[in-house]
C-alpha cells in the first residue's frame, strides 16, 4: 500500500512509536484546552463569577451531547486503523467515505433535536435561575453547530487512524491563536457576552476542520476515489454503526453521570458551580498528557490486530502505562506547589472561596490520576482491537460510582462529597476493565495463533 504521509505503527520499537506519535497529539490537545482557558479567563475575569458559572453550568450537557457526536466519529476511525493495518486499499477508501455519509447525517439530527430542547434540558438539570439564559446564549450556538465540531473530529481521526497525529495538531495550533483573537474581538470589543465565546469557538473549529479537510483529501493518494467506491454500501455502513454507536453511547452514558454530578452541584449554588467550572479547566488542561496516550492506544491496536501482531499491542500499552505514571506522579507536585495560582488565571484574586474550593477539588482529582490513566489507555486499546461494545460497559461503571456519589456523598458532605465523583467513576471502571482487557486479549490470542504462535 502506498501509504506516503501515514505512519505504519506495525512495524519497530512500540515504545518509540508511542512516544512520537502521541507528541503531536497533546500539543494539539494543549492548543484546545488554550482556547477554553482563554474563554474561561476572560469570561471569569471581565464578565464576572456570574457568567463563569453559566458556562460552567452547561459543561456536563455539553459532554453529554456532544461527545455523542465525537465518540461514534472515533469509533468509525476504527475500522479505518484496521483496513490501513491490514493494507486493504479498497475497505480503507470506502470505510472513509461511509464515514462522511454517516457523520454528516447524524451530526445534522444532534443539532436540530438539542436546539429545539435547549432550555427544558438546562431547566432539569437545575441550572440556578439567576444564569439560566446566560447559559443559553453560551450552549445555543454551539448546539446548532454540532456539524462543525463533527468535522473536525471526523477528518482528524482519520488521520490519526492513518498514523498522520502531525496534520490536525497544525490546524488546531491556527484555531488556537483564531479563537483567541475572536474571543478579544467579540468579548471585550463587540460586548456579545457569553455568547462572544460560543462564536470564537464555533469559528476556529470550521477553520479547523475544513483545514483537515482539504489537507486529507490532497495529503493522502490512497482515499482518492474509485468508480465504485461512492455507492453506500450497508454492510460497510452497519460495521461502521457497530464500533460508532457504542463509543458514542459509552461516551453519553459517562456523560449522564455528570449530569447527575452537575445537577448536584448546579444545587449547591452559584458559588460551587464557578469552583467546580475553574477547577475543571485547569483539570482538561492536566489530563492533555493522559487524553494523548489513549488516542495513541487506539491507532496503535488498530492498526496492530489489522496486521494480526497482538503481542505489539501488550508492548504499545506497556509503554503508554509507564510514560503516564510518570508523567500522573509530576502532576500531582505541579498541582501542589501551583495550582491556586493557576486557578488565579480563572478567576478574580478577590474571589478567594472559589479559588480554595477549586483548588481542593483539583489536588483530589490530580492524587487519583493513575486510575484515571488505566481507564483511559485500557479503554481506547480495547477499542482499537475492535470490542467497543465492551469498553462502553466501562462507561456504566462511571455511571453507577458518579450516580452514586451525588445521590449520597453530595447531600452530606455538599462540594467536597462532589469533589470525589470522578475518582470514584475510575476506580469503578478500572475493576470493570483490567480482568475485560486480559479476557479479551487471551480470547483473540487463541483466535488468531490456534497452532501458538505470536507476533
Amino acid at each position: 500500500m502506498a501509504r506516503n504521509a501515514a505512519r505504519d505503527m506495525t512495524v519497530g520499537s512500540p515504545f518509540k512509536l508511542v512516544i512520537s506519535f502521541t507528541v503531536p497529539l497533546l500539543f494539539g490537545f494543549l492548543c484546545q484546552q488554550l482556547y477554553s482557558f482563554v474563554d474561561t479567563a476572560i469570561v471569569g475575569k471581565y464578565l464576572g463569577s456570574a457568567a463563569l458559572a453559566a458556562v460552567g453550568s452547561t459543561a456536563s450537557l455539553n459532554f453529554l451531547l456532544l461527545g455523542f457526536c465525537m465518540g461514534i466519529c472515533s469509533g468509525f476511525a476504527i475500522p479505518v486503523a484496521q483496513a490501513f493495518g491490514a493494507r486493504d486499499e479498497t475497505e480503507l477508501r470506502r470505510s472513509v467515505i461511509h464515514c462522511a455519509y454517516l457523520a454528516g447525517g447524524i451530526s445534522v439530527l444532534m443539532a436540530v433535536v438539542t436546539s429545539l430542547l435547549c432550555r427544558w434540558m438546562l431547566v432539569i438539570t437545575q441550572t440556578p435561575v439567576d444564569i439560566l439564559d446566560g447559559a443559553i446564549d453560551y450552549i445555543l450556538p454551539i448546539f446548532v453547530t454540532i456539524p462543525v465540531t463533527v468535522l473536525y473530529n471526523m477528518t482528524s481521526g482519520i488521520m490519526r487512524s492513518m498514523g498522520d497525529s502531525k496534520t490536525p495538531v497544525y490546524f488546531i495550533a491556527v484555531a488556537a491563536v483564531l479563537h483567541v483573537a475572536l474571543d478579544m474581538l467579540f468579548i471585550l470589543k463587540l460586548n456579545l457576552g457569553v455568547a462572544g465565546a460560543a462564536y470564537a469557538t464555533i469559528i476556529s473549529q470550521l477553520v479547523s476542520g475544513v483545514g483537515c479537510l482539504v489537507v486529507m483529501i490532497r495529503k493522502f493518494p490512497v482515499l482518492r476515489v474509485q468508480p465504485g467506491d461512492l455507492a453506500f454500501n450497508p454492510q460497510i455502513a452497519m460495521r461502521l454503526l457497530g464500533m460508532g454507536l457504542p463509543m458514542g453511547l459509552q461516551y453519553s452514558i459517562t456523560a449522564i453521570g455528570s449530569v447527575a454530578m452537575q445537577t448536584a452541584i448546579n444545587g449547591l449554588g452559584t458559588v460551587a458551580v464557578a469552583a467546580m467550572t475553574a477547577g475543571g479547566k485547569l483539570y482538561s488542561f492536566f489530563t492533555c498528557v493522559i487524553d494523548s496516550l489513549a488516542t495513541t492506544m487506539a491507532t496503535f491496536a488498530g492498526q496492530n490486530i489489522g496486521a494480526r501482531k497482538l503481542k505489539r499491542v501488550h508492548e504499545g500499552l506497556k509503554a503508554s502505562g509507564i510514560i503516564g505514571c510518570i508523567y500522573c506522579v509530576l502532576a500531582l507536585a505541579a498541582m501542589i506547589l501551583f495550582g491556586k495560582p493557576l486557578i488565579g488565571l480563572f478567576v478574580d484574586s478577590s474571589e478567594t472561596q472559589v479559588i480554595q474550593l477549586a483548588y481542593d477539588y483539583m489536588v483530589i482529582c490530580t492524587a487519583c490520576f493513575i486510575p484515571l490513566l488505566f481507564v483511559n489507555i485500557l479503554r481506547f486499546t480495547i477499542q482499537g482491537l475492535g470490542f467497543t461494545r465492551v469498553a462502553m460497559l466501562a462507561g456504566v461503571m462511571e455511571l453507577i460510582a458518579r450516580v452514586g456519589v451525588a445521590l449520597l456523598l453530595v447531600p452530606v458532605f455538599g462540594f467536597y462529597g462532589a469533589c470525589w465523583g470522578n475518582p470514584a467513576a475510575w476506580f469503578f471502571a478500572d475493576f470493570f476493565l483490567f480482568p475485560c482487557y486480559f479476557h479479551i486479549t487471551k480470547k483473540l490470542h487463541y483466535r488468531m495463533y490456534p497452532a501458538g504462535d505470536n507476533q
